[in-house]
């Protein structure tokens, strides 16, 4: 049976928050840090989108389709590249018109909606999937969650949409005794088939690859494939899932990852009969072993496989809450500017900068934080929020056909019951009474 290798990167750059001060709220309402986003967004196109995408157009047409890749680009950053990096998209194109490389679907703004709203995981996946086929003229027919992001109760929602495939970790602690180098089911709906990240090889490559202190440092092509053929001796697939800027940016040039990747083709085609496949290609390839039971998320974050990262302490989930508790007046309000700026504090870059793991897993945190401090994070964020809610009640009062809405009916209860508060506050008067008449004395009598 025909063995298969799956590449796929995740495409993403978040709408960086400006410095928002407490005395910014009312008067300011631009929140993003446009020249760190132009900024940042300049130097990983320049380091890592043009020259990966230039290197997998060259292997494409060097080995004449035979190596394949797969991507999810978030629709932020594709509102970056628009802005910023047109190129970018010219060069993502270019890949598109050879036909080996897959678009999946996302969130739209790579957020977390799926652990709270379906209506507006739904809607963002919606817009995510068409901005995508306008671009590149590309159907996405699998789906990627934000940051791998999986349950059996997202996969069924995904399924419901029409998709018919979803990537995500192979989670020890979901697998067990189980391969993640198969394909599976979801546990509600089996129509939907699920890739399983192998998260040794991937990260040999996206974390390892320049640690000198690693005991296989070097990692060489030759190397890399004994290791993918010792784990295809038995599996069907190895899926080698990661970040994109992987290639430049996490692992600087300089480290030789770029000629790691010219090469690695060439090894697995000669020295093997496996093949390159997109995630569709080893859905009709490859059969389901058995359904997959994931009751609670999983991910592809941390050590714990979890939402952890995002959700995981009190200032993450007070932040994500009250984000959320305005979804249904930002659309009752229907303004697109609202609406825009709403999807874009949905991102879930602004919660992981709130993490407050600092053990294994602190170096990665710090290495993506922009802030000094989780607690640095979380005041940015609610500031910038305090602002937003501002805004969509100042929405409401200017609209009176709007006065149904959760925040209305919040400042309406706050006015009915301000003069009962006061009444309350008041000090009771003592009631008034009759003073008492003076007892009648007899006249003293002369004497």
């Amino acid at each position: 049976m025909e063995k298969s290798i799956c590449f796929y990167f995740q495409v993403h750059q978040p709408d960086r928050l400006r410095l928002y001060r407490f005395f910014d709220i009312g008067r300011e309402s631009h929140y993003y840090d446009d020249f760190a986003n132009r900024t940042i967004l300049r130097r990983v196109a320049d380091r890592c989108y043009l020259p990966a995408n230039a290197l997998l157009l060259e292997l494409i047409k060097k080995y004449k389709g035979a190596f394949k890749v797969a991507f999810s680009i978030s629709g932020v950053a594709i509102e970056q590249f628009e802005k910023y990096a047109p190129e970018v998209i010219s060069s993502f194109r270019e890949l598109a018109q050879t036909g080996c490389v897959e678009f999946l679907a996302e969130t739209y703004s790579h957020s977390l909606a799926s652990l709270k709203s379906p209506v507006e995981f739904k809607e963002q996946v919606m817009l995510q999937s068409a901005k995508i086929e306008s671009l590149f003229g590309f159907k996405p027919t699998v789906f990627r969650n934000t940051e791998l992001i999986y349950s059996d109760l997202t996969g069924s929602m995904v399924s419901e949409m029409g998709f018919t495939a979803m990537l995500t970790e192979g989670a020890k602690h979901i697998l067990g005794w189980k391969s993640p180098n198969y394909l599976y089911t979801n546990a509600i709906n089996p129509r939907l088939k699920l890739l399983l990240k192998n998260f040794n090889l991937s990260d040999d490559i996206a974390f390892r690859f320049s640690n000198r202190g690693w005991s296989n440092w070097p990692l060489t092509t030759d190397k890399y494939v004994t290791w993918i053929s010792d784990t295809l001796a038995k599996d069907d697939i190895v899926n080698l899932f990661m970040d994109y800027e992987t290639f430049g940016e996490h692992q600087s040039a300089s480290t030789g990852i770029f000629e790691f990747m010219r090469h690695l083709p060439e090894t697995v085609l000669s020295r093997t009969n496996f093949t390159f496949n997109t995630p569709s290609e080893i859905c009709s390839k490859h059969q389901p072993v058995a359904p997959l039971h994931v009751p609670f998320p999983i991910s592809w974050a941390d050590e714990e496989r979890d939402t952890s990262a995002w959700l995981g302490n009190e200032l993450q989930n007070e932040a994500f809450n009250k984000l959320y508790s305005a979804e249904s007046d930002v659309r009752r309000i229907n303004d697109p500017k609202l609406l825009s700026d709403f999807r874009r504090l949905q991102e879930s870059d602004h919660f992981y900068y709130m993490c407050t793991k600092f053990f294994s897993d602190g170096a990665v945190h710090s290495y993506f934080n922009p802030y000094d401090t989780p607690y640095e994070a979380f005041i940015n964020y609610m500031n910038v929020l305090s602002d937003f809610l501002l805004r969509v009640e100042k929405a409401i009062a200017a609209a009176p056909e709007l006065s149904g809405t959760i925040i209305a009916k919040k400042r309406d209860a706050k006015k009915a019951a301000a003069p009962l508060k006061a009444e309350k506050a008041k000090p009771k008067a003592k009631p008034k009474t009759e003073p008492k008449a003076k007892p009648k004395t007899k006249p003293k009598s002369g004497k």
